[in-house]
């Protein structure tokens, strides 16, 4: 059993992007065709993302010319180059699969806005801070 989770760990990536459910995401996938090889960039919402250590997956949804179209993609997988967050997401769900049903404006997510610490305004005085 030890030697199945070391070889797991020798091909799980380290440098990964974090996401999550609710983001959108563009994810850069390498194509082999005959002896050529390029990157196709796949953009859309991340509706789930199932875990299971070694086969941890995720799914993206994008609308194609009127046509939902869903891709699963292995995460630890060679052939991913990269996964760039374009768009973080405001959800409360695991699973987003409701979206599959919704059509236009009502297929959109709200968009997280993570606000960072207060700047001090010009000319104020910073709070005093409390000693213990």
């Amino acid at each position: 059993m030890n030697e199945i989770r070391a070889i797991e760990a020798s091909q799980m990536k380290t440098e990964l992007d974090t996401f999550h459910i609710g983001d959108t995401v563009k994810v850069h996938f390498k194509i082999v065709e005959g002896k050529n090889e390029r990157i196709q960039v796949y953009e859309g919402l991340v509706i789930a993302i199932k875990n299971s250590r070694i086969g941890k997956t995720f799914t993206v949804r994008k609308n194609s010319y009127g046509v939902g179209v869903e891709r699963v993609f292995p995460l630890h997988s060679p052939r991913i180059a990269r996964v760039e967050l374009m768009r973080p997401g405001k959800v409360r769900r695991a699973k987003l699969y409701y979206i599959r049903d919704k059509i236009g404006k009502a297929a959109k997510i709200k968009e997280l806005i993570v606000r960072k610490h207060p700047q001090p305004k010009p000319g104020a005085t910073p709070a005093p801070e409390a000693s213990s």
